[in-house]
């Protein structure tokens, strides 16, 4: 925003509308230049990215399968030792491996730069906010980036293996070999990562559906049962369909209902706390 812009908000109390669309504009150019220079630096580091991080959910050395390995050692349950055969992957197109370079980094970028992006959006948003509603939203970006991260990392350890490990090995027929191309690979982990992530925010999306009042702490408890029904179909949308995999997304999804629960009383609580204030202000 201009000097001048700034001077007449300042005297008119407010921004006209073409001023709001010029400032949104500078927030969404510098959340896409944040994406594609961490794009940038993705792409450099590329023995990184696929050899260290892409790549590794399919080795028998990577943290899950040597933990998974284990456990079966001592439960004598051999099963649970996966991926001790890497999957040979393949890439059949000539410009397959350079344009998945490229769009592997985009992704990353787009990962890296999430909570940049919130903080733009929070700052475009904040004038029209009340101080005590600056607060909430400014916490709710780093909470926001928190929940996303931690649900990537889910699907990178606790699914993206499983996954793997299923998918890779299953067969129709001993007569059919599984080659598996480059891009099915990273586009399964990209969705398990990108979902868990998604799914990951559903406090957050409890907190802004109850602050807006379409959803109430009573309507949760009401349709616990629904919900545990849609939580194991997603389960099973995301995840190799065996049952330690669904359940292991089906308990951390189940948590974060009964957490949405918790913070939809406390906004009412604040709701009616605030309305409470006013009624008494009202009155004297």
């Amino acid at each position: 925003m201009t000097a001048e812009k700034k001077q007449r908000k300042n005297n008119e109390g407010e921004m006209s509308f073409l001023e709001h669309l010029e400032e949104l504009r500078w927030h969404i150019i510098r959340s896409v230049v944040a994406i594609f220079a961490l794009m940038i630096i993705a792409f450099t580091f590329k023995n990184v990215i696929f050899d260290s991080v892409i790549l590794a959910p399919r080795n028998p050395d990577f943290f899950t399968n040597r933990l998974l390995c284990r456990l079966g050692d001592i439960t004598g349950i051999k099963a649970l030792c996966i991926n001790t055969d890497p999957a040979n992957l393949i890439s059949i197109k000539m410009a397959g491996q350079i344009t998945t370079h490229i769009t592997v980094a985009l992704v990353a970028g787009l990962i890296l730069a999430f909570p940049y992006v919130l903080y733009e959006l929070w700052k475009f948003f904040r004038p029209a906010l009340h101080n005590n509603e600056q607060q909430v939203a400014k916490g709710g970006v780093l909470v926001t980036s928190l929940l996303f991260f931690t649900g990537v990392l889910f699907g990178y350890f606790a699914l993206a293996p499983l996954s793997i490990h299923f998918l890779t090995t299953y067969e129709v027929s001993p007569e059919v070999v599984n080659q598996i191309n480059i891009r099915s690979y990273i586009g399964t982990i990209t969705s398990i990562c990108l979902a868990t992530g998604l799914i990951f925010e559903l406090p957050v999306i409890t907190f802004f559906l109850t602050k807006v009042g379409l959803i109430t702490p009573e309507f949760l408890k009401k349709y616990r049962k629904h919900a545990i029904l849609i939580i194991v179909v997603l389960a099973a949308i995301i995840t190799p369909p065996d049952v330690f995999s669904q359940m292991l997304v089906c308990i951390p999804l189940l948590i974060l209902y009964e957490v949405g629960i918790t913070i939809s009383k406390r906004v009412i609580k604040q709701k009616e706390m605030r309305h409470k204030e006013f009624m008494e202000e009202e009155a004297s």
